[in-house]
């Protein structure tokens, strides 16, 4: 038996996870976790006399601990399990030590991300995927700039007489269908749960910016603020759609980043705002126009180019399909535009200096890692073979005639097993792992008879 490999944490991570420790002595827990191809976090509860061992990598985990379906399940085939013993590996800390308020004794949170036993990457983490796309654009000389806005549903705990959740509001969604887009009295009667969320984002370093109510009744959105590094503004999305569930939980509500959780209602995105810096920190999308530079063309090509073979990542689940409906602000044509909102992918107004693609495809029931990493899949795929996009598109983009986005589950997860994209930009290894994944919760579901069918079918046919 090989002697236990010691770690040592980021010099900066663990100066200011050993600060954040002298400054809480009260701590009684520490949650240690990283987050699975599915987004869902996995870890384990320590006693806080454990927080120099987690920071030196003490924590060891299953490796097949990041590919569970949605259910928790293990993939059945999956090379992590028993072929080969279901072995662990270490998590190593990639985010400072920091409070978890929401937590009734005082606990702190370590967020990981889960390596071989050696301390090298783990192919089936998704931040290790995330990372080659980075390292790939680095090659070409660029740097992402990212920012993500996250839409999501305030939920009461108990749900209806029918089982059905139910929305945290002011007005009577089931009397009178509504929108409450930019309704401040729906802020105002949230304000104590808005004022804890932005507590608990400070106490994370969370880089939450503005609050808005969005277009159903208990829906909301938040944006975090850009940042050059899209590994940690994945982090950072991660731990926010977290942070919402735990503060939610100690106000005895409940938040959904569900796709599409009511069918009648608005459903859930989450839209990422993208650009791109040279070596000199300048946006290479800017020009000095408001149409902007060759280099936005042939990313915004890239991404129109790469968007089907992206939808599993985009729209990872059986639910997610729901949310793509005509007139509905979710996209359905492959096409771009200037400063309209009914296309893929929009270059906001702004000043040239700010210049950006907001691409609008992706639910809020992602996973961060994935996105990103599908968004610059198509980046660098434009800019590697300088693809030029079709024409951009003025008005109404549901009545133009496109390429339409992949609208099923099946179809998506077809077009992504057998893309040669993904072969040639992630490790083939995560490519397979994630098709496997998919297809056993995709075979699960279909097994499973709705509540429509019986009150449709049972006793009429």
């Amino acid at each position: 038996m090989s002697q236990k490999k010691e770690f040592t944490a980021q010099p900066d991570l663990l100066e200011q996870s050993h600060k954040f420790l002298a400054e809480h002595s009260d701590l009684k827990w520490i949650e240690g976790f990283m987050f699975d191809i599915n987004g869902v976090p996995r870890g384990k509860w320590l006693p806080a006399e454990a927080a120099e061992k987690l920071l030196q990598g003490s924590l060891q985990m299953p490796r097949s601990a990041v590919s569970l379906d949605i259910w928790g399940r293990d993939i059945e085939d999956s090379p992590l399990v028993f072929a080969s013993g279901d072995s662990d590996g270490v998590c190593l800390p990639v985010s400072p030590m920091s409070l978890a308020p929401w937590h009734r004794e005082a606990t702190a949170q370590l967020h990981m991300q889960l390596h071989e036993a050696d301390g090298s990457s783990l192919y089936a983490d998704p931040r290790a995927q995330l990372q080659r796309l980075v390292d790939r654009l680095k090659k070409l000389g660029y740097t992402a700039v990212c920012a993500t806005e996250l839409e999501f549903y305030l939920l009461h705990d108990e749900a209806d007489h029918l089982a059905r959740p139910r929305p945290v509001s002011d007005n009577d969604a089931e009397l009178v269908p509504s929108t409450d887009v930019y309704d401040l009295s729906e802020l105002n009667a949230q304000q104590h749960f808005f004022a804890d969320v932005r507590a608990a984002c400070e106490a994370q370093g969370i880089p939450a910016d503005s609050v808005l109510s969005e277009c159903a009744p208990g829906q909301f959105e938040i944006n975090l603020l850009h940042s050059a590094d899209p590994v940690k503004v994945a982090d950072q999305t991660l731990l926010f759609k977290r942070l919402l569930k735990g503060v939610a939980r100690r106000h005895g509500y409940r938040v959904s980043t569900m796709a599409k959780p009511f069918g009648h209602q608005a459903g859930n995105g989450m839209h990422v705002h993208l650009s791109l810096l040279d070596s000199s920190g300048k946006n290479v999308f800017d020009d000095g126009s408001d149409i902007g530079s060759e280099l936005l063309r042939y990313a915004a090509a890239g991404m129109l180019t790469t968007a089907n073979d992206a939808m599993a990542f985009f729209a990872p689940h059986s639910n997610s399909y729901r949310r793509f409906q005509e007139s509905s602000h979710a996209p359905l044509n492959l096409c771009w535009g200037y400063d309209n909102r009914t296309t893929t992918l929009r270059v906001p107004a702004s000043d040239p200096v700010a210049r950006r693609i907001e691409h609008r495809i992706a639910g809020a029931d992602v996973n961060p890692y994935l996105v990103l990493a599908a968004i610059l899949t198509g980046v660098c795929h434009g800019i590697e073979n300088q693809l030029e996009p079709p024409a951009p598109v003025e008005g109404d983009a549901y009545q133009v005639e496109s390429e339409k986005l992949i609208n099923t589950w099946s179809g998506a997860l077809t077009r992504f097993e057998q893309s040669p994209l993904w072969r040639e930009y992630l490790d083939s290894r995560f490519v397979e792992l994630f098709v496997l994944l998919k297809r056993q919760e995709q075979a699960e579901i279909a097994t499973r008879v709705t509540d429509v069918e019986y009150q449709s079918y049972l006793h009429r046919v």
